[in-house]
Parts: structure tokens; C-alpha cells; sequence
């Protein structure tokens, strides 16, 4: 019966080791050699209580020592291994001989039980009993292999992700519930220098810059909340002290038992961030000057919307001709040392800004009349000379225009600060204009007239009013006025005074001057087929009697229509005379030498040079009307010493723009031999001029 018994729990015992040897053997090499040595010691011991129970012969004993001894010393041995360390074996599959001994345990207990209520076992029970062992261990052992193969590949994937987390840009910090750092990633020293003994344990917001810090803090509170995950900017201390500009994405994932914690992504965008600005300093900022550019000045005008404030708009005139006549390169110096003449007038506080090659801004906080101190500055700058270069100096002049900020859109306020330099532009240069809704309304008007007027005599737009000149003393015409008149379709009925100021400035002078003389000498020969002989005054501007072709251009007129040369007579506006007296000269005696008449208009005695009269080669005067109570106390002496000094050069006087009868009497006892205006005939058509001319009985003077 012992034997028996030894017999089945050596059973189990040789199955719990075996399995026991084959779980460890990979990882705890040194406790499974101590295993194989308690089995073959085990083994012999079992095989001498079998021997001793059958009473085998005594010689057969000795064949259990070499179990015995073998066990001792794989004992021996895995005791010695253990003690000097044993290094654990990664990818070893986990203990299963626990799986292994509960059933063996039930099995031997159910067995000793039998043996004590039934007696021994038969033969047929024995084999059966002994036949499930078998099965138990090959089950296991296909399980630990399953394991070893399953914990291989654990270990695979974690050295690959290891190595990812490792190599990877971004370093990975794990927040527990506190917002304290739990675990962070191994690129931690790469990337940042940060150790664990630097970072574990602590609060995440004591690693942030303190500016920064309690965003960061509050960000995470709503994470923690429930709010959705977002990206957190913050600097955050290197491993040398040194502030970084990182961004982090925070997961949240206290969800997944296995994390349990906030999971950060941090990255350096300090590269990325010192780019960004210098991407956007060179959107922003004129390369030349390094001012601030149209763009910017836009972006913070919108930025100051619905404040206090002013946007000075100055324009540079002669910067043009500067390049064109020294190179750009020293247009270029030029315009740098504007630039800095500007920074230096400005406030600390004001904006300076280029807006194209020759206009600037200035855009200040100042209220108005600080503001105009300013503008006044920046022109008392802009107009000190510009040593730029030897001893050779150059000038420029400045028109600014001045547009308060409050009330108005980016785009406006600058639209109106330009309207308000085209005025100044206008009235002059070196001067500053404020911008009124009834300025705007003015320069919407000019700006009308430059889109409309060019082609308009091709358009047939163009017409002439004619107006009568009368001899005083019998009332008769002797000669008509051509007025120019511009019916537009779009903007009505415009007077040369408004169109002719902008003909100049579009250099269409010379265009409607030609179709102006050309119409009028037609209408003219129209007239003079009978025995009518009246005379066509003509207005021209000084630029354009001053031109190169004006004399070809007249005589091949008088020639095409067949009219005497002595019926035309050309005018020339008095107070336009004195920057071009010498050119003026030398084009109003050409006309005489062709026959043309010439005459002087709009000659105001109180403010003329009466010597100059002696200058011109004209043969008209027309003088400008006195005032109507000044003409009801009867002549002025000056007019009277202008009528005399005509008469002694020749000249006939033409008492202009009479609009009372107190005034064409005042000119008749003057001495004046002609007259016109409303109180003798109103400019009117070819046509009603003509049907007035059937009144009047032939007349030739």
C-alpha cells in the first residue's frame, strides 16, 4: 500500500516539477535547475522506497545513487545561480504550474481516499489513472508554448512602440487627476533635457512659463470637466533654463483603464514660431524703408475702429523727376531719408507708414488740433533740403491730407485722408487739407469729370454757346465769343471753368483747344458768307499757344475755311500771363505776323503792372467789370487811365462781363468802345445767335 501511494503522489510531483522546469526555464534559469534537481532527487528516492517495498535484492539499491547524487548537484547548482543574481530572461512565459497542480492535487487526493475506502487499486485502474497524466502535461506544454510565442510578440510590439515614443518630435507627459506629471516619455532628455528626477511628481503648470502657467491650468480644469480637448500654447523650461515655445495636444484618456491619466503631446514650435514673424515682418513692412506697409496700416486701422484718432496722408511731388533724372538708386536714398525726417516728427506712439513709391501715412492717436500740429511738422521736415550726395542738393514739396479715424471703416478713413491730399494737391502743394463731406463731394465731382472727359469730342459731346460783343456807342454787333460747353450724358452741362482745370491735368488741352478752333472758324465762315464781317474770339490756355504746332495748326484752320485772318482774334486769360510772359510773347506776335488778332482778357487795372502792357503784342484789352455801386458813382480813374494808355498803343478795350446798365454806362463814359455781357446778349446757340444777328443791319468792323 506505501508503495502504491509513494507510486501517485510521485505522479504529481514529477508533473507539478516538470511543468514548473518548463515555465521558468527561460525566465529564472537558476530556479528551474533547482526544480530538476528536486525531481531526480525525488526520482531516486521514489525508486528506492518501490525497490524496498518488493524487497528487491540489496546490489539493485545502488541504482537509485546516481539520481540522488545528480539531484543534489543540479541542486547545488541552481542555488549557487539564484544567489548570484539570476537575471530574470525577458519574453519567459508566466508561471503555469498552478494550472498543472490543482488538478494532480485532485487527482492524488481522490486516489488515497479510494485507497483507504475501496482498498488498492487493480491493474486497469492504475493504467487508467496513470493515462490522464499524460494528456495534463502535453496540454500544458502546448499553453506554454502558446504563452512564450504570445509574450514574444508583447515584447516585439513593446520595443516597437517604445522606439516610436523614443524617437519620435514630440514629448509625451502623462497627468494624473491632480495635473501632476506621472510618466514621461523617453525623448524627454533628447528633446528637451528634462530628466525624471526634473519633471515626475510635479505640478504641470510648475513647468510652464508664470505668464502662461494658470491658461495652461484652466485649460486642463475644463479638460478635466469634460470640456473637448484643445491645443495648449505655453513656454516651458528646458533642462537649461532656457523658456521654449511649445504647443500641446491634451488627450483625454482616464477612460482606458490601462492609461487612466491626461495624455500630452508636446512639441518645440519655437523654429516654426520665429518664422511666423518673420513672415509676417516682411508682409507688413516696406522693405525699403522699413516702415509699415499699406497692409498693416489697414490692419490697424480696423484695430482701432470706433476710436480716437487721426490718419495723415502725405504725397511727395518732384520724387519722380528725381529718378528720372539721378537713377532710382538715388530716388532710394532719398526716399530712406523721407522716412526717417517722418519717424522723427512722429510720436513714439504713431504708426508711420509707406503706401507707394512717393505717398506715406501717419496715423496717430492725436485729436484734431494736435493732429493738424503734426501735419505741420511733417511739411516744415519733408520740405528742408535733401543733402543726399556731394554738395548737390534736392528739393521735394508735400501736399497731406488729414481724415479723422472715429466713424469709419479702415478702407474709408484712408479713402478720405487721399481725397483730402487731392485737395491740398490742388490748391497748391505744401499745404494740409481736412476732409468735409462737401470736399468729398467736390473731388467725387473731379474725379467724374477725369473718368468722362477723355474722348469726349470723338463722342460728340463738345458744343460751343456763342456770345455777341456789341459797340457801345450804336448798340451793333461787331463780333461774337466762342464758349466752350461739355453736355455730358452722365454729368450734365460743364462750363470751361471746371473742365478746362481738368484737361490740363490729363494733358487733353491740346484736343479740345483744336476742336474748339476748329468749330468756332467753321461757324465763323458759316456766318461771314454774306456781308456780315464780325470777328471770332477764341480763349486758349498759355500751355496751349505756347506748343510748338499752335501757329501751323491756325493758319491751316483760316486756310481750310477761307476766313480773313483778321477776323479771328485769339484771347489769353490776363492772370495766367506772368509765368510764361516770354514765351507768350514771342507766340502772340506770330499770330500778328499771320493777321490774327490777339487780346488780353480778364485785365484787372487795380492789380496789374500797366507796364506790361507795353510788353504784349495784342491789339484787344477787355477789362474786367467794375463793381455795380462803384459804376453808379460813375467811372473809375484807374479805368480811365487804362482806356487812355490804350489809346495811345493802339489797342481797343472791350468792356467784359457787363451785367447791369449802370455798368455799360459807366464803361461807355469810360472811353470803352465795345462791350459784353447779359445786359447786351446772353451766350446762346449758332442758331438763336444767327436769327439775333437778322435784327441788326449789316455791319463790318
Amino acid at each position: 500500500l506505501a508503495a502504491r501511494i509513494a507510486v501517485a503522489f510521485g505522479g504529481f510531483g514529477f508533473a507539478a516539477i516538470g511543468v514548473a522546469v518548463l515555465a521558468d526555464w527561460r525566465r529564472r534559469p537558476g530556479a528551474a535547475i533547482c526544480l530538476l534537481g528536486t525531481g531526480a532527487t525525488q526520482f531516486g528516492l521514489l525508486a528506492l522506497i518501490v525497490l524496498l517495498a518488493y524487497d528487491a535484492p540489496e546490489p539493485a539499491a545502488l541504482a537509485t545513487v546516481p539520481a540522488l547524487v545528480t539531484g543534489a548537484l543540479l541542486t547545488a547548482a541552481g542555488v549557487r545561480r539564484v544567489a548570484g543574481g539570476d537575471p530574470e530572461r525577458a519574453g519567459g512565459p508566466a508561471p503555469v504550474w498552478p494550472r498543472v497542480s490543482a488538478p494532480a492535487g485532485i487527482a492524488t487526493v481522490a486516489a488515497g481516499v479510494h485507497l483507504v475506502t475501496y482498498g488498492p487499486f487493480t491493474p486497469g485502474m492504475i493504467l487508467l489513472g496513470l493515462a490522464v497524466i499524460p494528456p495534463l502535461v502535453v496540454r500544458e506544454l502546448i499553453s506554454a508554448t502558446d504563452n512564450r510565442r504570445y509574450a514574444g510578440r508583447l515584447a516585439a510590439q513593446e520595443a516597437y512602440f517604445r522606439a516610436l515614443v523614443s524617437g519620435g518630435n514630440d514629448l509625451i507627459l502623462l497627468l494624473d487627476g491632480t495635473l501632476r506629471v506621472r510618466w514621461q516619455s523617453p525623448a524627454a532628455a533628447r528633446l528637451f533635457a528634462l530628466t525624471d528626477a526634473d519633471v515626475l511628481g510635479r505640478y504641470f503648470a510648475d513647468l510652464l512659463h508664470p505668464d502662461d502657467a494658470p491658461q495652461a491650468a484652466q485649460l486642463l480644469d475644463e479638460v478635466l470637466a469634460g470640456a473637448r480637448p484643445t491645443l495648449l500654447p505655453a513656454r516651458m523650461r528646458d533642462g537649461h533654463g532656457v523658456w521654449r515655445e511649445t504647443e500641446s495636444t491634451v488627450s483625454d484618456q482616464r477612460g482606458v483603464p490601462e492609461v487612466h491619466a491626461l495624455v500630452l503631446h508636446v512639441r518645440d514650435v519655437g523654429e516654426r514660431r520665429r518664422l511666423e514673424r518673420a513672415v509676417q515682418q516682411l508682409a507688413a513692412t516696406d522693405q525699403l524703408t522699413g516702415l509699415a506697409n499699406r497692409r498693416e496700416l489697414l490692419c490697424e486701422l480696423r484695430a482701432r475702429r470706433g476710436g480716437s484718432g487721426a490718419l495723415l496722408v502725405v504725397d511727395l511731388h518732384g520724387l519722380g523727376a528725381i529718378n528720372d533724372g539721378r537713377g532710382h538708386a538715388f530716388g532710394d536714398v532719398v526716399v530712406v531719408e523721407v522716412a526717417r525726417r517722418l519717424r522723427a516728427a512722429a510720436g513714439a506712439e504713431d504708426l508711420v507708414a509707406r503706401l507707394v513709391g512717393d505717398e506715406f501715412a501717419v496715423l496717430t492717436d492725436a485729436g484734431p488740433v494736435l493732429a493738424y500740429a503734426l501735419g505741420t511738422r511733417l511739411l516744415a521736415a519733408l520740405s528742408q533740403p535733401y543733402r543726399v550726395a556731394g554738395p548737390d542738393e534736392v528739393r521735394l514739396q508735400a501736399s497731406i491730407g488729414l481724415a479723422e479715424v472715429s466713424g469709419a471703416g479702415p478702407d474709408d478713413v484712408l479713402r478720405q485722408a487721399d481725397l483730402a491730399r487731392r485737395r491740398a494737391t490742388q490748391l497748391g502743394r505744401d499745404r494740409i487739407e481736412w476732409y468735409d463731406a462737401y470736399l468729398e463731394e467736390q473731388l467725387v465731382r473731379r474725379l467724374d469729370l477725369e473718368r468722362e472727359l477723355p474722348g469726349a469730342a470723338a463722342r460728340g459731346e463738345l458744343d460751343l454757346v456763342y456770345q455777341p460783343v456789341l459797340g457801345l456807342a450804336d448798340g451793333l454787333p461787331v463780333g461774337t465769343e466762342a464758349l466752350l460747353r461739355w453736355r455730358s450724358p452722365v454729368l450734365g452741362t460743364v462750363l470751361p471753368a471746371e473742365l478746362l482745370p481738368v484737361a490740363e491735368d490729363l494733358d487733353l488741352v491740346g484736343e479740345v483747344g483744336r476742336w474748339v478752333l476748329d468749330r468756332a472758324c467753321r461757324q465763323l465762315a458759316d456766318w461771314s458768307a454774306g456781308n456780315r464781317r464780325l470777328w471770332m474770339s477764341v480763349n486758349v490756355t498759355p500751355r496751349e499757344l505756347v506748343a510748338s504746332d499752335f501757329l501751323q495748326r491756325t493758319a491751316a484752320v483760316l486756310a481750310t475755311y477761307g476766313i480773313a485772318a483778321d477776323r479771328l482774334v485769339i484771347e489769353v486769360a490776363e492772370p495766367r500771363v506772368g509765368p510764361e510772359l516770354p514765351a507768350l510773347v514771342a507766340r502772340l506776335a506770330g499770330l500778328r505776323s499771320l493777321g490774327v488778332r490777339t487780346a488780353l482778357d480778364g485785365f484787372r487795372a487795380a492789380h496789374a503792372s500797366l507796364a506790361q502792357l507795353r510788353r504784349l503784342p495784342i491789339d484787344l484789352l477787355k477789362l474786367a467789370p467794375q463793381r455795380a455801386d462803384a459804376a453808379e458813382a460813375g467811372p473809375s480813374p484807374l479805368t480811365s487811365v487804362v482806356v487812355s494808355l490804350g489809346d495811345r498803343l493802339g489797342l481797343e478795350i472791350v468792356a467784359a462781363e457787363l451785367e447791369t446798365p449802370a455798368q455799360t454806362d459807366a464803361a461807355s463814359r469810360a472811353g470803352c468802345r465795345y462791350g459784353q455781357g447779359y445786359a447786351l446778349a446772353r451766350p446762346a446757340t449758332a442758331e438763336r445767335v444767327e436769327a439775333y444777328f437778322e435784327e441788326f443791319p449789316s455791319t463790318s468792323r
